[in-house]
């Protein structure tokens, strides 16, 4: 099922302002720009792929995503890259990639035991033999939903210009069995009533990663705990995985 925000074309238009370029978008960028091709799983409007090629990139570039309204974005600025409309199970590849990622916390989208088997075994297709998986996750210590208030309204632009005010609220308080339940609000003057959009997000500890991806014939060769490649440390915001084919 494919979130709201991302399959309305109005919302999705705002993902990049909601969403602005960041530490994980060089950190990733400077992978791409090592790899001749690369895998974008759950590309969203295709920033990262977009920004490669317009720097100069000459390789192999797909980006995956199952949200038509995001790959309007990539497509209507890049048709120079692959744009590939679905999830994991739409290709077979077979060895293709130097680099397989996953920016955005889009792997904590898959909230089911077998969607995240699912993904990791197309991941480990598509890898050639020195290929790199790059993903991260919200580390489920440091408790981020408890920050996805209502009172924290992020305030942002459509292209039209209206202000449009953003805010989260997580549904039951509190995970259940890792997994967040919670609404992402859009509300602007004119509108008749706010948008919402109903999301899911699965909170994994290393653990339990480092199993899903021995499961699926991936290994972990090394794991960050922030942006700037810090260690992995409890309290660390993220994790960041780096995996082989084992």
């Amino acid at each position: 099922m494919v979130d709201h925000s991302f399959a309305d074309l109005s919302l999705a238009s705002l993902y990049d302002e909601l969403n602005p370029w960041g530490p994980g978008d060089d950190f990733y960028l400077g992978l791409v720009r090592e790899s001749r091709s690369v895998l974008d799983i759950g590309c969203g409007t295709g920033r990262l792929l977009r920004r490669a090629r317009a720097e100069g990139h000459r390789g192999r570039l797909m980006g995956l995503d199952p949200a038509a309204a995001m790959l309007v974005q990539g497509r209507r600025d890049r048709p120079d890259v692959e744009w590939v409309l679905g999830d994991t199970r739409v290709r077979r590849w077979d060895g293709e990639f130097e680099l397989v990622v996953m920016t955005g916390h889009a792997f904590q989208e898959l909230v089911g035991d077998e969607e995240i088997r699912g993904c990791l075994r197309a991941v480990r297709a598509a890898l050639g033999k020195q290929g790199r998986f790059v993903f991260e996750t919200r580390n489920p210590r440091a408790r981020a939903w408890e920050r996805w208030t209502p009172e924290r309204v992020h305030e942002i632009t459509a292209a039209d210009g209206t202000p449009v005010r953003v805010w989260h609220e997580v549904r039951d308080g509190q995970p259940h069995a890792g997994r967040v339940r919670f609404t992402e609000n859009f509300e602007a003057d004119g509108w008749p009533a706010p948008r919402v959009s109903h999301s899911v997000l699965r909170f994994l500890d290393p653990r339990a990663l480092a199993g899903f991806l021995a499961e699926a014939g991936l290994a972990v060769v090394e794991q960050y705990g922030d942006w700037g490649r810090g260690p992995l440390a409890p309290s660390s915001p993220e994790i960041i995985t780096v995996a082989r084919r084992a």
